[in-house]
């Protein structure tokens, strides 16, 4: 039995990244355009995720410095003018080689216990850990508006508040405008997705305001042109939320917005 155990979960020895590591984490597209500036202070806020966490491999997979360099810098960027301390409140980053299947309970409409068993490439639990399949992170940060670093650690912001429901922690004076702008675009898009209408936006979208929020981070800082051409409102406030405007940095034309407002 022990012997299973830490074949399912393997605590990674103290985590060292090399500079060409570092180099080779921060080579990505996704962060093309940044500033010397701007990826030194990507860097700084890695390095401390790789201090203040814990970092678990799992199904025998441990995790080495080059991937935990990789999820950090990519972890880095939501938070890059907020602060690390905004994930604050839970400790551990576990990943998987590749999707991992949890058995879950869901009750359905009729009050039916079910067992579900379903295929994840990330689950951000609410007051614990992180989970990420590896396999999902080599996809992740080719500017193709798939990412899910983001989209889990995203999920970490939405949960500031203490709920998860697509409203991160802000200032009381700006939530007005955020839930106009969100809940507006969202059922715009769930009216979309039901109709069969293409669309560049993940589907995906549509399951809840949460995974609302999580998809369009997404294509905020991966990919942000179909976002802005369909919900330019809401580009409009995960620019001021996050403090930075990823179309005007693919342009050259990066505003410092790293002043709070």
């Amino acid at each position: 039995m022990r012997r299973l155990w830490a074949w399912l979960w393997s605590k990674a020895e103290p985590l060292a990244v090399s500079e060409a590591e570092w180099r080779q984490a921060l080579d990505l597209p996704l962060f093309a355009g940044f500033s010397v500036e701007e990826r030194d202070r990507l860097r700084a806020l890695a390095e401390r995720l790789l201090a203040d966490k814990t970092w678990s491999g799992a199904a025998g997979m441990p995790v080495n410095g080059p991937m935990a360099a990789t999820i950090a810098t990519q972890a880095a960027l939501p938070v890059l003018n907020l602060g690390a301390d905004w994930y604050a409140g839970w400790q551990e980053i576990i990943v998987y080689p590749d999707e991992f299947v949890p058995e879950r309970e869901e009750m359905d409409e009729a009050g039916v216990v079910h067992h579900v068993r379903r295929p994840l490439s990330g689950e951000a639990w609410e007051g614990g850990p992180l989970v990420l399949s590896w396999g999902d992170v080599e996809q992740s940060g080719h500017c193709e508006g798939y990412n899910v670093v983001l989209h889990e650690f995203v999920h970490k912001l939405d949960m500031a508040n203490g709920a998860v429901d697509g409203l991160p922690r802000l200032p009381p004076a700006r939530i007005e405008a955020w839930a106009a702008a969100f809940s507006q675009a969202y059922e715009d898009f769930c009216r979309r997705v039901d109709a069969g209408e293409a669309t560049k936006l993940d589907p995906y979208a549509a399951e809840s305001p949460a995974e609302f929020f999580a998809v369009l981070s997404e294509y905020f800082f991966e990919w942000p042109e179909p976002l802005f051409a369909a919900y330019p409102a809401v580009y409009e406030q995960m620019q001021r939320f996050y403090r930075q405007d990823p179309l005007a940095r693919l342009k050259g034309q990066a505003h410092d917005l790293a002043a709070p407002r």
